[in-house]
């Protein structure tokens, strides 16, 4: 397999990808509640058929899948622009709010082509950077992102008061 080739199976998602997406949805919701249950609710997504459909049409908020014939992959996406802020830079930034690949098909690099194309649409429409969170103890993502050149920008920090 050539991995210059996945990133010609990265396209926009459309409604016929919804029930996919939902699946794999799930997936990385399954992901966060192993690492912090405290937090997140088992066997639910972040969202619904409707707010996808409607996440679609969204220039602001793309949505990419790998598409190989089925969809083993997405990128949630969220674009943000700071503009004549007293303190901040003006800045357009592509953030990452999600990215999945199915888990039976990691390490097919679907998760580099995602992120390849992902880099190149946030030139493409002039961004300064991408952003993401990860979560601690997503210790497999973390590795990932740091393999596509990605460095710690800030930390976020917590004391857990009932625990």
């Amino acid at each position: 397999m050539r991995m210059n080739s996945n990133k010609e199976k990265v396209r926009k998602a459309c409604k016929d990808d919804i029930l996919r997406i939902l699946d794999l949805l799930h997936q990385v919701n399954m992901v966060h509640y192993d690492i912090r249950p405290d937090l997140f609710k088992p066997n639910t997504t972040k969202y619904d058929e409707q707010t996808l459909e409607a996440m679609f049409d969204d220039p602001q908020n793309p949505i990419f899948v790998y598409d190989d014939g089925r969809v083993s992959g997405y990128a949630f996406c969220q674009i943000t622009e700071v503009r004549d802020h007293l303190l901040l830079q003006d800045i357009k930034t592509l953030y990452i709010d999600d990215i999945c690949v199915e888990e039976k098909d990691r390490g097919q690099h679907i998760g580099k082509a995602l992120f390849d194309y992902v880099r190149d649409y946030a030139q493409s429409v002039g961004c300064d950077h991408i952003t993401l969170n990860v979560w601690e103890g997503n210790d497999a993502a973390y590795h990932f992102y740091q393999s596509m050149g990605m460095r710690v920008q800030k930390t976020t920090m917590e004391i857990r008061l009932n625990s």
